[in-house]
């Protein structure tokens, strides 16, 4: 009973978090109401991503119910149903995994609420659930993440040794970057994963795992993390264990926060690829569009770059994030 009474009590705390007003149904005097269900709070990217979303919605003009997963699939559906209850106009979510959307997302198609996926996909076959994908590629995130690798040790004598820290279990991104990055290296034989674990997208995490890989390998050469956070925490680690970050072990990363870009100009972390969480001007462009019944392109891709120190140096003066 005290689990169960607990847990309704978690739940209750997701739906209760909105970002601009409060109110229900469609939002009064014609506003659209738009229910956006996200991942978490696991990174400094999550944290500028929800800053974005919300900020842009009360400059939309738009209701915003918000609710935060805690990085939990179930916390996400419950909160899409309640969107559903609640009538809210367009339902938006960045998907915690990839697998196990179709049922309430065909609750939210039969009660004519159109859906939009930001940042992470989803593995539905019918595409007819959701009417649009805004986000990056991360595929192409991890390709260049391997393409950087392979310019900087093509020349290197002997096996390369690489260790990776990879994003939540299932997740797009994780699946994606692992992937992306796979398929460039698997072209030299000299480039050997001798050791694969999740993070979980999370500072701690990284560190924790690092500490065991840097205890478990008796070689590394290169950690690949799929996201800044990860190899920040990666970075405390491999400095508690007497080693230099940056020289001793290069490290490449994924995302572009403020914090990575600055151990990029310090020389802790050797290339970034950037993945850019500004997506909230952009996302309610969308809902727009939808709630007016409006055909709007199947996926919109973000427009992203790379950064190697001298690159991160210029940018950091202006990073909001």
């Amino acid at each position: 009973m005290a689990r169960k009474s607990w847990t309704a009590i978690v739940a209750a705390g997701l739906f209760a978090l909105t970002a601009c007003g409060g109110g229900g149904g469609a939002g009064g005097g014609g506003a659209i109401t738009l229910g956006f269900a996200q991942v978490g709070a696991e990174s400094g990217w999550r944290t500028a991503n929800t800053k974005s979303i919300q900020d842009s919605a009360k400059t939309a003009g738009i209701e915003l119910k918000f609710s935060d997963a805690q990085q939990k699939q179930e916390n996400q559906i419950a909160a899409i149903r309640s969107y559903i209850q609640q009538k809210v106009k367009v339902i938006a979510f960045s998907p915690v995994v990839e697998s196990g959307w179709d049922t309430v997302l065909k609750e939210a198609k039969t009660a004519n609420i159109p859906v939009i996926l930001t940042d992470r996909a989803v593995d539905s076959p019918d595409k007819t659930l959701y009417k649009t994908f805004l986000g990056s590629d991360f595929v192409a995130e991890g390709k260049k993440a391997g393409e950087w690798l392979a310019k900087e040790f093509g020349s290197a004598a002997g096996d390369v040794s690489i260790v990776e820290l990879q994003g939540t279990t299932g997740s797009a991104p994780a699946n994606d970057r692992k992937k992306g990055f796979a398929d460039v290296i698997a072209s030299n034989p000299k480039f050997k994963v001798v050791a694969s674990q999740t993070g979980e997208f999370t500072r701690a995490k990284g560190k924790e795992v690092m500490e065991a890989f840097l205890k478990s390998q008796p070689k590394i050469d290169v950690l690949y993390a799929h996201n800044d956070d990860m190899a920040l925490g990666a970075i405390e680690a491999i400095e508690a264990a007497g080693k230099v970050p940056g020289k001793d072990i290069k490290i490449v990363s994924v995302d572009g926060v403020r914090d990575a870009l600055q151990a990029l100009a310090d020389g802790k972390i050797n290339h970034v690829v950037e993945c850019n969480p500004l997506l909230g001007p952009q996302l309610m462009d969308l809902v727009k569009k939808v709630a007016a019944g409006e055909q709007v392109p199947p996926r919109i891709e973000t427009t992203e770059t790379e950064f190697d120190q001298a690159a991160a140096k210029a940018a950091l003066p202006q990073r909001q994030y």
